[in-house]
C-alpha cells in the first residue's frame, strides 16, 4: 500500500548545489558569500538570552519590520518578514496565484524553484523564453494573460539583469496584476526596485539575508510591497505556522541589517573579484554573461561545460552544472575570495592548456 500522497509521488524537487564532505573542497556552487558576517552579527548571536528561548519569537518580527521600513521610507505594514526568501516565495505563490485564468508566468531559464512551488500548490504557470542571450523580452510582459509574473533580477542562473525602467514598465501595464520581483542577488547589482512599490500597488520585492548579508546559514527574508499584498502573505502564512522566524534569527539579522559599512564594503569585494575573474576568463576564450549577481555563468567553446565541472571536481573546487536543455553547455560559478579564485583560475588554466 503506497502510503504518500498522489501529490506528494508527482513532485520534482529543487535540486541544489551539491555538499561533500568526503574531502575539503572550495565551494563556488551554491552562491553563499565567501565572507564572514559583520562582526556586530557575531556579538548579537553570542550575547543573545539563552533564557529567552523558552517563549515564542515575535509573531511579525517587529524590529526586522520597522528597520527594513525606516530605510526605505515606508510603514512596517510595508514589510513581511520569512526564513529566507524561499519561504516567503513559498507563501507568495499561494497566495497571489492557482489554476486557470490566476496562472503566474515566468522565465524559461531561472530560479528552478518557481516551477516547484507551482507544482507543489497546483499552480498554472507559463514559462516566457528568453532570447538567445538569456535576456527578457520586456515586451513578452506587457500583457500578462493570468494573475501575474515572478522575475528574478538579477536573473538566476544567467546573472543578468534589467533596469528598473524596463520594470516599471511592465508594473504599469499590468495593474491588475501581481509583479513579484525576486532580487536576492540586487547588492551586487548596485540596484533595486523597491522604490517601485510606493508607486505600483501590484509590485512585491523579495531579497533576502542569505547573499549579501553573509547569512545563509540563519535563513531570514523579507519582502515590501503595499499594505494589502502584506496582508495576504501574513494572513496565508498563519494558516500554517504563524511563529516562523525564530528568536537567534531575529537578533542576528536586525543586527547585519545595521552594519551598513561593513557590508558594504563585502559586497564592494565581490562586485571586484567577479569583474576581474570575468576579463580573465573571457581573455582565456570563455564566454560570459553580463553577470550582475555574486556568480558567473560561462560557456566555452574549449572545453564542454561538464568536461570543466567534472575535472575541477577531482581537483577540489565544486561549481554548478546544469543539465537542461538551452544551458546544457554553462556552468555557474560562485564568486569565492581572492585566494579561492586565484586557485579556481590555476587549474582553469592547466585544463586550457592541456587542450
Amino acid at each position: 500500500m503506497e502510503l504518500l500522497s498522489k501529490l506528494c509521488l508527482s513532485l520534482t524537487p529543487y535540486t541544489a548545489g551539491e555538499q561533500l564532505n568526503d574531502k575539503k573542497y572550495i565551494k563556488l556552487n551554491t552562491n553563499e558569500n565567501p565572507y564572514p558576517p559583520a562582526p556586530e552579527v557575531f556579538e548579537a548571536v553570542k550575547n543573545f538570552p539563552c533564557e529567552n528561548l523558552k517563549l515564542y519569537p515575535d509573531f511579525d518580527s517587529k524590529e526586522l519590520q520597522e528597520l527594513i521600513a525606516k530605510r526605505y521610507g515606508l510603514s512596517p505594514k510595508n514589510v513581511f518578514v520569512g526564513n529566507g526568501s524561499d519561504e516567503v516565495l513559498a507563501i507568495a505563490f499561494p497566495t497571489f496565484f492557482g489554476k486557470g485564468e490566476e496562472r503566474v508566468v515566468f522565465a524559461d531559464i531561472t530560479y528552478s524553484f518557481y516551477k516547484v512551488y507551482c507544482k507543489l500548490f497546483n499552480i498554472d504557470y507559463e514559462e516566457i523564453p528568453l532570447t538567445e542571450n538569456f535576456e527578457i523580452r520586456v515586451e513578452d510582459y506587457l500583457d500578462i494573460k493570468g494573475k501575474g509574473a515572478v522575475i528574478a533580477n538579477p536573473n538566476a542562473p544567467t546573472g543578468i539583469a534589467i533596469n528598473n525602467f524596463e520594470l516599471e514598465k511592465i508594473a504599469s501595464k499590468n495593474p491588475n496584476k501581481v509583479i513579484i520581483i525576486d532580487e536576492a542577488y540586487t547588492a551586487f547589482a548596485k540596484t533595486s526596485a523597491i522604490e517601485l512599490t510606493k508607486k505600483y500597488p501590484n509590485v512585491l520585492i523579495i531579497q533576502t539575508f542569505s547573499k549579501s548579508y553573509s547569512l545563509a546559514g540563519i535563513r531570514c527574508g523579507y519582502a515590501i510591497g503595499n499594505e494589502k499584498l502584506i496582508e495576504g502573505l501574513e494572513k496565508t502564512k498563519n494558516s500554517f505556522n504563524s511563529y516562523t522566524v525564530n528568536r537567534i534569527t531575529q537578533s542576528a539579522a536586525a543586527a547585519a541589517f545595521k552594519a551598513t559599512r561593513y557590508y558594504d564594503n563585502v559586497t564592494n569585494e565581490v562586485i571586484a573579484v567577479r569583474e576581474d575573474i570575468k576579463g580573465r576568463l573571457i581573455n582565456l576564450g570563455f564566454k560570459v554573461t553580463e553577470s550582475k549577481s555574486n556568480f558567473l555563468f560561462v560557456s566555452s567553446d574549449i572545453i564542454p561545460a561538464k568536461t570543466l565541472y567534472e575535472k575541477l571536481r577531482e581537483k577540489g573546487i565544486l561549481i554548478r552544472y546544469f543539465n537542461l536543455p538551452r544551458i546544457d553547455n554553462y556552468v555557474r560559478i560562485s564568486v569565492g575570495t581572492k585566494e579561492q579564485m586565484e586557485r579556481f583560475m590555476e587549474e582553469v588554466n592547466n585544463l586550457i592548456s592541456v587542450k
